[in-house]
């Protein structure tokens, strides 16, 4: 017996380093990531009446780790 499995094409799952949210939007069969919002309120117009969620870029080329205080300065107490 032969079996054949029918699969869809995957679209690929990336981010745009260059825009700080994204909108995860989900139809059928097929989820996609959609990075070319400069802010959360403009994503969230966006997924408005969707099947859709804004999230923040977790590959943002212009995020910073969080910044750590120089201990060398704090006062004992």
């Amino acid at each position: 017996m032969l079996a054949v499995s029918v699969t869809s094409s995957a679209r690929a799952q990336t981010y745009d380093p260059a825009f700080p949210v994204c909108l995860h939007v989900w139809t059928r069969g097929n989820n996609y990531y959609d990075c070319r919002y400069t802010t959360l309120p403009q994503c969230n117009a966006t997924a408005s009446g969707r099947a859709a969620q804004c999230i923040i870029n977790p590959y943002y080329a212009g995020a910073t780790g969080p910044q750590g205080r120089d201990r060398r300065y704090r006062r004992a107490y």
